[in-house]
């Protein structure tokens, strides 16, 4: 049977995670709730957090804090986070947006979370509580990396660097049903530019492996070069690395291999799809 508690603090919700295997958060509900609705998830108590912190966005300055109960839909209504408005408007429909947190979607599984690829383009650090204690911070990647292994506590925010010039990052999402179709994959990139020169690149993919990744080869072929055509050729051959999709309803591994390359040399030319 499932009980629902609400928690007024982050610190009581992080305690009773800790204590309680059965105890889910119950953010958004676009996961939790499917697994009830479906009968995948009948014990234990689901854990409501009331408190503002978790709502709350500050991003007035240059470092951007996000709480993790923070909506698609508050994300696109905040002017100072117009440059992530295109990973969250490629979350499900309004009312989906209006539900689904930032939080939920680091847990989201393939072709899911295509707000977490934006994020792990920027570097992101995600804050967890474990028991009654205070917060840490952790590298999105490396959340990313065990999420599936072991329970990381209760994330309670999502901090990041305010890009210096919001042209320099970019997002796409593919799909074949527009405009709320599912992931055949995403790509999210921040490239800051030096004396015109790529200086720090950031490229995150989706759907193209179990969690979304780094594509740590383009990045790695990008560093200092002048973002021209001999420059997007060798990100392209450098593309793959590391991959490892799925095939699933939406694509085959093949399709979303032999598509790849493609639209990422589009997005680096700053091409339509």
């Amino acid at each position: 049977m499932l009980a629902v508690r609400s928690c007024a603090t982050l610190a009581e919700a992080a305690g009773l995670l800790s204590g309680d295997r059965q105890a889910v958060l119950l953010g958004g509900g676009t996961l939790v709730m499917r697994d009830v609705n479906e009968g995948r998830l009948t014990e234990g108590t689901l854990l409501r957090v009331t408190d503002p912190a978790f709502r709350r966005i500050e991003a007035g300055g240059a470092r951007i804090e996000i709480g993790a109960g923070v909506t698609m839909g508050q994300i696109l209504a905040s002017r100072e986070l117009a440059f992530l408005h295109a990973p969250a408007r490629a979350i499900g429909g309004p009312a989906v947006r209006n539900m689904a947190s930032v939080g939920g979607n680091l847990f989201a599984p393939a072709p899911y979370g295509d707000f977490t690829v934006a994020l792990l383009a920027l570097d992101a650090q995600v804050v967890v509580q474990a028991g009654f204690g205070s917060g840490r911070a952790t590298p999105l990647e490396e959340l990313l990396a065990s999420r599936d292994r072991a329970s990381p506590g209760l994330v309670t925010a999502i901090q990041f660097s305010r890009p210096a010039n919001p042209g320099d990052f970019h997002f796409r999402k593919i799909s074949r049903v527009k405009p709320k179709g599912l992931s055949l994959l995403s790509i999210a990139a921040h490239l800051p530019l030096a004396g015109g020169r790529v200086s720090q690149a950031r490229v995150a993919y989706g759907a193209m492996a179990p969690t979304p990744i780094r594509a740590r080869g383009v990045e790695r072929t990008l560093e200092g070069k002048a973002l021209d055509a001999a420059a997007i050729a060798a990100a392209q051959q450098a593309a793959l690395e590391g991959c490892r999709p799925a095939t699933d309803a939406i694509a085959s591994e093949w399709y979303r291999r032999e598509v790849l390359p493609v639209h990422l040399g589009r997005l680096l030319a700053g091409q339509p799809r």
